[in-house]
């Protein structure tokens, strides 16, 4: 997996975090924090997918 998650024009993180054990990540170059995380790092993806269409539903860019 690449360091960074792409999709569509967005681009997001991807940390981990052993005390949580957790994968986590947000959303990079943009004005608001929303973040993603995932137990497996291949399921970081649909975490970060998710956040972009609750992120562009919010913002009505759906």
């Amino acid at each position: 997996m690449e360091s960074k998650l792409k999709y569509k024009n967005y681009i997001g993180s991807i940390e981990y975090s052993s005390a949580d054990g957790v994968w986590y990540g947000e959303i990079l170059d943009i004005n608001d924090l929303v973040s993603y995380e995932a137990e497996f790092k291949d399921k970081l993806i649909l975490a970060f997918i998710t956040a972009l269409k609750d992120y562009d539903n919010h913002m009505g860019n759906n």
